[in-house]
């Protein structure tokens, strides 16, 4: 699974010419939403 993973995201890099620094901000910000929207729903 963690080689199909892997293969998925160098494809996405490929394909949007984004670089890892790119994949990680992508990834902080998607989090980000994520847990603000469990807060607002689960939590208030």
């Amino acid at each position: 699974m963690i080689e199909w993973h892997k293969g998925r995201v160098d494809w996405f890099k490929k394909k949007t010419g984004i670089s890892n620094y790119g994949i990680a901000w992508i990834s902080f910000i998607k989090g980000l939403i994520m847990g603000l929207i469990i807060y607002h729903f689960f939590i208030i």
